[in-house]
């Protein structure tokens, strides 16, 4: 699994940090996404997979 994020879409909505902590961070000073891992373990795939269907931008996709 690859993630990739496009920041420029992101609108800071900090729902992909909830679904998946260990691999979505926000920035301090505008909460736009960051990536913590481009390659997550196996074991985080689910909260990834919910990033993606939560995100009301469409910033995060995920490649395999």
């Amino acid at each position: 699994m690859k993630v990739v994020i496009e920041e420029d879409k992101c609108c800071a909505a900090g729902q992909c940090v909830a679904a998946a902590p260990d691999v979505f961070d926000q920035r301090d000073d505008d909460g736009i996404v960051v990536l913590l891992t481009v390659h997550p373990p196996d074991d985080l795939a689910e909260g990834v997979r919910d990033a993606v269907a939560m995100c009301p931008a469409v910033a995060i996709r995920v490649e395999q």
